[in-house]
């Protein structure tokens, strides 16, 4: 009877032991994670593999752990919080450290942190600090709901810059972050405007052209093209209905010179005629 007890037990041990090990943790404990620079990202093309410029590119930690940074590259490296079009945004700043060596940082509020180097502004990752014991997360992007993009532009002459002010939102009218997407402008069949690969912390960016070129007759359309790359900082990998491509054709009918133009005929004019007495005094 002892026997078959103990046996039983072992058992019973067993079974337990295999449900643990088999069921998904819905909780994971990130008290502390290593960053390291993946060898040769002093020169571009580790933003285009699937490993990225720092391995792991996106990471999670919780509020108090910590995270090692470690350069095992041959060249020097910062690891900056921010993103590399707009700059430092204050959470972490390692200054340079030299290969074989590394930087820590605790984060003490949960939220997104994306960061890159300033030297190689093409290394770039994120790093994902969350509540200690929160449910780990299964969705990275703000939404994959429909996305739509409101272009709208002020007024331009010939030979004047045109301003052009997108605004993202999902179909519910709900704003995003970190949008990633290419913007071209033609004239007459004239590149006037071409920035690829653009990121927008926010869901609203400003973009200028270059001078508008001279137009056959009056001022010709203006023709915006927007394709939609994605959410997700630069490095990361992006979500979201990518490709989709929005489209205006708008009209600057009258610009700065053209209306200083017409408000010197239309003086012009008045003069002229007052002189001739044609327009009665009174």
């Amino acid at each position: 009877m002892k026997t078959k007890a103990i046996s039983s037990f072992f058992v019973l041990f067993a079974i337990v032991a295999g449900l643990v090990a088999t069921t998904p943790a819905a909780f994971a404990d990130h008290t502390e994670v290593t960053i390291s620079t993946a060898p040769g990202s002093g020169t571009p093309g580790c933003e285009d593999t699937a490993e990225g410029c720092f391995v792991p590119k996106e990471a999670t930690v919780d509020v108090g752990g910590k995270v090692i940074f470690s350069n095992m590259d041959t060249a020097a490296h910062t690891f900056t919080a921010g993103v590399a079009e707009t700059g430092p945004t204050g959470e972490f700043d390692s200054s340079l450290v030299v290969p074989k060596s590394s930087y820590e940082w605790t984060p003490t509020t949960a939220g997104k942190v994306p960061y890159f180097c300033m030297v190689h502004p093409w290394m770039a990752g994120l790093i994902v600090v969350q509540e200690a014991g929160a449910e780990e997360s299964t969705t990275t992007s703000p939404s994959d709901e429909g996305l739509m993009v409101d272009i709208a532009t002020g007024n331009a002459g010939q030979g004047e810059k045109l301003s052009i002010d997108l605004t993202f939102t999902t179909m519910s009218g709900a704003s995003v972050e970190h949008v990633n997407y290419d913007i071209k402008a033609t004239q007459n069949g004239e590149v006037v405007l071409n920035e690829m690969g653009v990121h927008a912390m926010g869901n609203v960016n400003n973009h200028m052209t270059s001078p508008l070129p001279a137009a056959a007759s009056g001022t010709d359309p203006v023709n915006v093209e927007v394709m939609f790359k994605g959410y997700g900082v630069p490095g990361s990998e992006m979500t979201g209905p990518v490709g989709k491509v929005t489209t205006k054709q708008v009209v600057p009918e009258f610009g700065t010179i053209a209306m200083m133009i017409l408000a010197v005929s239309i003086i012009s004019i008045v003069a002229v005629t007052a002189k001739s007495k044609v327009i009665p005094r009174f």
